[in-house]
């Protein structure tokens, strides 16, 4: 069986990133660079590995900046060629032209309300939806989490989302499946809360900032109540498709890192650098020193 190929994707980049004031006050978080590339554009190249043609991201006021990041830089480019310099830095910035779309969630109302945003745009096609905090790489010479997910999708159709294990008393910060059948890395999702209490999650299987979702979960977010936080979460959407399509899980075979915390920033940034040959040893004697000072 053949499902609709999955060719748009939604970034949800409208949040004002308080815990990292005051570095984004004028930088939108999604800018802020792991190494030397943005956390926007890992999350776009994992787009592209899988396939997707049409970035579509959900804005709000002081984000234009994410957008330009994808524009052509006539003056930087003419300046850098002019001094003999490689241009090939720059080309995973370059968007297909009419690839990147723009919409604004004028009101922050929670993660929900920012895909239904989009709802013009998906139209009637599956989409996926990437949150830019989490960033997540793939094993060395493996694919990426969306590519993992869309290979999923061709074999399930229906509606995916990403999972990791977390310790159990951690879960009450997450999203949480409630687990049915397990096939590999495929596991039947029943059900699913919102920041769970920690007795109460029917599970330590988070899910973890890439979704793969059957256009008819807009029609759900237009009449979704308020809920966890006070804001329209997508995870309550989400629980209301379950039994009437396919839902799945995927385990990502791969490293997550939470760079919507300092803590997770730092160490994502330390270790995508340990990974990079023209870094890692001066790095590591870096850290070395300083931790034997």
């Amino acid at each position: 069986m053949s499902f609709k190929p999955i060719k748009k994707a939604v970034f949800p980049v409208a949040g004002m990133g308080t815990r990292f004031l005051p570095a984004t006050k004028a930088v939108p978080k999604e800018l802020l660079p792991i190494v030397d590339r943005p956390l926007i554009q890992y999350a776009v190249d994992e787009a592209r590995e899988a396939g997707i043609e049409e970035m579509i991201f959900v804005t709000g006021r002081g984000k234009t900046a994410i957008v330009e990041h994808f524009d052509v830089a006539y003056e930087l480019e003419t300046t850098m060629s002019e001094r003999g310099k490689d241009l090939g830095v720059l080309d995973s910035t370059r968007a297909t032209p009419g690839s990147i779309i723009t919409v604004r969630q004028q009101v922050p109302m929670g993660l929900g309300h920012a895909v239904w945003c989009a709802r013009a745009i998906v139209g009637d096609e599956p989409f996926a939806i990437f949150l830019p905090d989490e960033l997540m790489i793939g094993e060395p010479g493996g694919a990426g989490c969306m590519k993992q997910m869309v290979d999923a999708y061709e074999k399930t159709g229906g509606n995916l989302v990403s999972v990791l294990e977390v310790p159990h008393e951690e879960v009450s910060s997450y999203g949480v499946i409630d687990p049915g059948t397990v096939d590999g890395n495929l596991t039947e999702v029943k059900g699913l809360v919102e920041k769970p209490a920690v007795a109460d999650a029917p599970s330590n299987k988070i899910v973890s900032g890439r979704y793969i979702l059957q256009p008819e979960v807009m029609g759900i977010l237009k009449d979704q109540e308020k809920g966890a936080g006070g804001e329209i979460q997508l995870t309550d959407a989400m629980a209301k498709m379950i039994g009437d399509q396919p839902f799945h899980a995927v385990t990502f075979d791969g490293k997550r890192y939470d760079c919507g915390s300092k803590l997770g920033f730092v160490e994502a940034t330390l270790a995508l650098a340990l990974q990079r040959e023209d870094l890692a040893d001066s790095v590591r004697e870096i850290a070395q020193r300083i931790l034997s000072e």
